[in-house]
């Protein structure tokens, strides 16, 4: 029973955690269509890019279950421990100062201003360029999701789990979208990105273990230790990435 808690509760935080960087980033396009071209082509755009997300899990859902078990871990294993690395490696850089953070204001402004330059060039269409852009926004930063919730999910049963943590950040950023009508420029974006990154680093190594046939110690309780020394070598990184480049400097 532990255990089984031990295992749900790091999917659906890793799960909820990664859907409400990617339902933030999403957000950010969606508002800046709707400022400029209004909610109609920006919810119809984003309506679509949903719509094509659930029929993609609906057919991925039957193919899993026919992979075997232990290919199943390795191949998610390997792709989590790398797309959490991706994301590791810039929330390093980013916490060291090395690039800059994102800035979902500057984000915003920058779309904005794209779409008004669409406006003055193809007037037109610009509806029509408006949906697409929402719909790519919601399509792209949501199978993002579908994998991260697949991924974490999947291999244990867990699916249940992991789409509630997925369901439970979309709503919650649509509905302060809603409120505020402005990006979630105060979210802490860098700081979530770590803690996936850590989280969806620690899947990949226990899944790529288990696929290989590997008997943790202490079983999915694994996971959290998996967790902790990644959270230790990342800070210990960026300790020293800020070091060297201070050190750098003239």
């Amino acid at each position: 029973m532990i255990a089984s808690l031990a295992h749900a509760g790091p999917a659906m935080t890793a799960a909820f955690l990664a859907s409400l960087v990617e339902a933030v980033e999403a957000l950010t396009i969606v508002l800046a269509v709707a400022t400029v071209r209004g909610w109609r082509p920006a919810g119809l755009g984003a309506f679509g890019g949903i719509i094509l997300l659930a029929l993609i899990v609906a057919l991925l859902g039957p193919l899993l279950d026919r992979v075997p078990l232990h290919l199943l871990q390795l191949a998610i294993g390997v792709l989590l421990l790398l797309f959490g690395m991706r994301w590791l490696r810039k929330a390093i850089l980013r916490s060291a100062g090395i690039i800059p953070l994102h800035d979902e204001a500057k984000a915003f402004a920058a779309e904005t201003a794209e779409l008004r330059e669409q406006a003055r060039r193809h007037e037109a269409h610009l509806d029509w360029l408006a949906g697409i852009t929402s719909f790519k926004a919601v399509l792209l930063e949501g199978l993002e999701v579908v994998f991260i919730v697949i991924a974490v999910g999947a291999p244990r049963g867990m699916l249940a789990a992991a789409s509630a943590g997925a369901l439970a950040a979309c709503l919650l950023v649509a509905g302060a979208g809603l409120v505020v009508h402005r990006p979630l420029a105060r979210v802490p974006e860098n700081t979530l990105k770590f803690a996936v990154g850590v989280m969806l680093s620690a899947f990949g190594i226990f899944w790529t273990g288990e696929g290989l046939g590997v008997d943790w110690p202490g079983g999915d309780l694994a996971i959290v230790a998996f967790a902790a020394m990644f959270l230790v070598v990342s800070l210990a990184a960026v300790a020293a990435t800020r070091r060297a480049g201070i050190e750098a400097l003239p």
